[in-house]
């Protein structure tokens, strides 16, 4: 609200003793009034990303449960200490580097420059809720990568690769793709096919970043022992709890709802004129919508497709399915209608049921099928977006540029699919030439794999000193746990 005191004067009539006085007065009341909303606004902004970043962070909980339910017994508290260690590491090497190298601008479109140690924070761009939010982004691709080396990894490999991960190598991929600085943000002055990359919650940055660098790491350490027979054929090593999987898939569906909604960064925004109905407040809901649609439809064309392949109803396998289509429809969850959230979810269930009989037949090992679920179906999820996004939707979230390239089938032509793909060979590039070398230098100093010993024996009582669980007898009797020394070859 502007209060001219020039303006003003003239209205109060003749018999005012002090007419400017007066209205210099009542000016500064409507200043002081007009703060007040500037204020009320970046509180009701902060509070809504804050409590964004508390969703995203409950995730955590979620990955411990699935990656504990998802593993065999005799490793439950190994995995959990690794998603214990992925969100201590992470938050010290973000902390110190990555929300720099991610958003330290003004810098170039390669990496930023700029809040190291989160000097210059609280700033006119970001306040330290911006931070934690990030951080827990940043964690949740660490975590991705974990699911996928579990059951026959070193300790002080899930340190080192964390580190590098959020510190690094995560921090430039998400500078490219959400800084305003970043070649191919669809914020950048200079735009990539005058339409940028709309990866809107992280299907590339996120979660094709995590599963590729679990990819390398499954990979290069080979399968876990017994997974295929002598003939090559594949043996099941199934998970020791159902209940702990399924816990953990609904606490990553409730965190969802701030990893996608939550990246409007603000919700008290308008489109169009003041006082309408309708703003960023009703794209925060469509978003929640479309994301929930996705997975549940994901989740059923799982169901049912598993039932055909296998003749089971598998509660696993539809959990995965669910997650799976959380992961593809984050990419475009803000830009798409609703109906075509239920496209993205059915088949992003065909892809990560290809991806999981890729695996078998190449004899490759993942225990939670990280890196299909999350590398396959977030890829899936980019192209989609390229495909799917409404001219309309795009222009609301990402404003100043009207008419700008949209989804190939909504008629916005095929600029955005070009940037889109681009987005997925470069993602996979970046992660191949940095994540492979370190798996493969930390596999050729024996930093990697545990030993055959200790792999069979179990982590828990080799590497941590006892088993998650205790049976009756075991504590009736005082059964005594040894430590297995690792061989020299480990």
């Amino acid at each position: 609200m502007a209060c001219e005191v020039n303006q003003l004067a003239p209205f109060l009539g003749p018999n005012t003793t002090d007419a400017v006085a007066a209205a210099t007065y009542i000016c500064s009341q409507f200043s002081d009034v007009s703060n007040k909303f500037v204020d009320t606004g970046y509180a009701i902004d902060s509070t809504y990303l804050l409590f964004s970043a508390y969703l995203v962070f409950s995730m955590q909980l979620g990955f411990a449960m699935l990656c504990a339910g998802s593993v065999r017994a005799k490793n439950t508290m190994n995995i959990m200490l690794t998603n214990v260690l992925d969100a201590a590491a992470g938050g010290l090497f973000y902390y110190l580097f990555g929300f720099a190298f991610a958003w330290g601008g003004p810098s170039n479109g390669f990496i930023g420059r700029h809040f190291f140690g989160l000097k210059e924070i609280p700033s006119t761009s970001f306040d330290y809720s911006n931070f934690l939010y990030q951080w827990a982004f940043a964690i949740a691709a660490a975590g991705i990568t974990s699911g996928s080396i579990a059951e026959r990894t070193q300790f002080v490999a899930y340190l080192i690769y964390s580190s590098f991960l959020t510190g690094f190598v995560y921090p430039v991929v998400s500078h490219w793709f959400w800084a305003p600085d970043g070649w191919a943000s669809p914020t950048n002055s200079n735009l990539l096919f005058e339409s940028g990359v709309i990866d809107f919650a992280g299907s590339g940055v996120v979660h094709m970043v995590g599963g590729i660098a679990g990819f390398y790491g499954a990979f290069i350490e080979g399968p876990r022992i017994g997974r295929f027979d002598h003939g090559g054929r594949s043996v099941s090593l199934r998970g020791h709890s159902a209940s702990l999987v399924v816990l953990g898939t609904f606490l990553l569906w409730f965190g969802w709802y701030g990893f996608n909604p939550g990246s409007f960064n603000k919700i008290l925004v308008t489109y169009g004129t003041s006082g309408g109905y309708y703003g960023q407040w009703s794209a925060v809901g469509r978003t929640a919508v479309t994301t929930t649609l996705a997975g549940c439809t994901a989740a059923l064309t799982t169901l049912f497709g598993k039932r055909i392949l296998s003749g089971h109803w598998n509660v696993t396998d539809v959990c995965n399915g669910l997650l799976g289509g959380f992961a593809a429809i984050t990419a475009g969850c803000s830009v798409v209608e609703p109906w075509a959230a239920i496209i993205c979810g059915f088949v992003a269930a065909l892809v990560l049921i290809g991806c999981n009989k890729l695996a078998e037949i190449f004899k490759y090992d993942d225990p939670l099928e990280a890196a299909q679920l999350h590398g396959g179906c977030g890829a899936w999820g980019i192209i989609f977006t390229a495909l799917f996004a409404k001219g309309s939707y795009v222009d609301q979230v990402y404003p100043g540029r009207p008419g700008r390239p949209h989804g190939l089938f909504m008629g916005g032509g095929g600029k955005l699919l070009g940037a889109h793909i681009i987005q997925i060979l470069v993602i996979f590039g970046w992660v191949t030439a940095t994540m492979g070398p370190l798996f493969y230098i930390l596999h050729k100093f024996k930093l990697l794999r545990i030993s055959s010993e200790d792999e069979m024996a179990g982590m828990d009582l080799t590497r941590h000193g006892g088993f998650a669980y205790y049976h009756d007898e075991d504590l009736k009797h005082g059964t005594q746990m040894r430590r297995i020394e690792p061989t020299s070859s480990s």
